[in-house]
């Protein structure tokens, strides 16, 4: 029974990806749609391609190992969506429709270099820009691949690394047949299966629980701060800097390319406004479902006591507590509800890699070989290349997945996709955010934002640590805060000490292209 579910949902991405392949007739149907989507589908796929395998593995596993403070993850989230939503986003949409973008790079290279978009500072923004985007996309895409292994292994019972290819030739087949139509729709179908899957799960841990004695009482019982929104001994300084690092997860959400490519394939935007409030519903009921499902789940998995005293239940939630769900899941439904969290996990996944993919194949066939090397390139023939670089990518990808799997076996999902995400925030995200809203930010301040955003990543997760006395307690922040804020900073000088006589960006567009005032 649990095959039969498992074999529907790959079945229902594939006849997605082949209906979508009639609708592919140029490069801008193959990475943004068309730009013609609708909100319910921008909307779920925006949620569904930001939130990946850490949502359902790694937050519930976070939730099961620090309890309540998790919460603070889902606040940043909260709050990064809604501004993404309510401020960034039309003023983007009007922006690349009056440019003609259907890359973040070109974007940037329209709105920054506006009367020259050959010059020299507007090529190497480009490829900057191409290369941070394949770098980190490559990162991110190997996480969720190392967490698609993980669902099969824990799940399923399968080797690990067949779980993981058998997973990545699923997606890359829908996506190299149907590109961002195939990838929405299936975010559509995806985003779905998570969001019910995180609402019925801790609604049904919760009702057992409860049937024995008050909820509360049996989570405070289990381990110290794990009630406590600052968690173990109060409010610490290690422990502000843990919740900050929580809270910045958010930030990533201000003008990451996976994120923001939806805002360009809307339709308009009153398609905008309407879509917010299902981005906003969808991150509620998902992120907190999944930080209560891992708390709950863990109290399910301590009451039994035979289990607990012959393994210990840190042991048995492994690596990050990221064993919980698949544990809950088994403990409280029967074989046809645990192939559908199977395909909850896989859709978590997958609608993640298969939007990463046609991010950094836009990267490097549009922005580097049509933009930059061949500009009178075919269409038809640019858009089969598109095809070939989104496969060697996606290969990368799967090498650096398993060669990490076999190099470190006790990583954890949460913090190996944090890593990718960081990297790709830290990066664009200062860029997108001071591109809207601040109109002296020049081509300058855009390369230093990028660069600092770039380098402080790797420089903050294993440089920062080692730093004697300070190191340890500063890594608590993690690595997207302050690198996030050093772009910004480092943005900020460079134009104020390059802004005379250089050229500064036109106001973004306060209408769609054709409408007056």
């Amino acid at each position: 029974m649990i095959y039969a579910v498992i074999i529907a949902y790959f079945a229902v991405l594939l006849v997605i990806g082949v209906v979508a392949s009639r609708q592919i007739h140029s490069l801008s149907d193959f990475y943004v749609g068309g730009k013609r989507l609708g909100y319910w589908v921008v909307a779920f796929s925006s949620r569904a391609s930001g939130e990946s395998a850490w949502l359902y593995l790694g937050l519930t596993g976070l939730g099961a190992m620090v309890g309540v403070r998790a919460m603070w993850v889902v606040v940043g989230e909260l709050l990064g969506v809604a501004i993404a939503w309510f401020f960034m986003a039309a003023p983007f949409k009007r922006a690349t429709d009056q440019y003609g973008s259907i890359t973040v790079p070109d974007y940037l290279v329209s709105h920054f270099t506006p009367s020259d978009p050959n010059s020299r500072s507007a090529l190497i923004l480009r490829l900057t820009a191409a290369v941070a985007l394949s770098l980190f996309v490559t990162i991110y895409v190997s996480a969720q691949i190392d967490a698609t292994g993980t669902a099969f292994e824990t799940f399923l019972g399968w080797n690990y690394f067949a779980g993981a290819i058998f997973g990545f030739l699923i997606v890359v087949a829908y996506t190299l047949s149907g590109g961002f139509v195939a990838v929405a729709w299936s975010d559509l179908f995806q985003g779905l299966l998570m969001l019910v899957g995180l609402v019925m799960l801790p609604v049904a841990a919760f009702i057992v629980l409860a049937s024995d004695s008050n909820v509360w009482s049996q989570l405070e019982s289990m381990q110290t701060g794990l009630t406590s929104l600052w968690g173990p001994g109060g409010a610490n300084t290690e422990n502000v800097f843990i919740i900050v690092g929580y809270l910045a997860i958010g930030l990533g959400f201000l003008g990451s390319p996976q994120v923001f490519v939806r805002f360009m394939s809307i339709r308009d935007e009153g398609q905008i406004r309407r879509g917010r409030w299902v981005a906003i519903t969808f991150t509620v009921l998902t992120d907190a479902g999944a930080v209560l499902a891992g708390l709950l789940g863990r109290c399910l998995i301590a009451r039994d006591a035979d289990v607990s005293a012959l393994f210990g239940v840190d042991a048995m939630l492994g690596p990050g507590g990221q064993n919980i769900l698949p544990l809950t899941v088994e403990y409280l439904f029967p074989p046809i509800i645990v192939g559908l969290y199977i395909a909850a996990v896989l859709a978590a996944t997958m609608s993640t890699i298969d939007s990463l993919l046609v991010v950094a194949s836009s990267a490097v066939t549009r922005d580097v070989y049509q933009q930059t090397l061949y500009p009178d390139v075919d269409t038809a023939r640019l858009t089969r290349l598109s095809r070939w670089i989104t496969l060697a990518l996606s290969l990368v990808a799967l090498a650096l997945a398993l060669t990490i799997a076999w190099l470190v076996p006790g990583r954890t999902i949460f913090w190996f996709v944090i890593f990718g995400w960081s990297g790709i925030s830290a990066t664009f995200c200062p860029v997108i955010l001071m591109s809207l809203f601040w109109r002296r930010y020049n081509v300058y301040g855009a390369l230093s934002s990028m660069l600092t955003g770039f380098v402080c990543v790797p420089l903050f997760k294993f440089a920062v640590p080692l730093i004697p006395e300070w190191g340890p307690h500063l890594s608590k922040i993690e690595e997207l805060a302050p690198s996030f804020l050093l772009a910004i900073v480092a943005g900020v000088l460079v134009t104020l000490l390059t802004s005379k006589g250089c050229e500064v960006p036109s106001t973004t567009p306060s209408q769609p292209p054709g409408e007056t005032s």
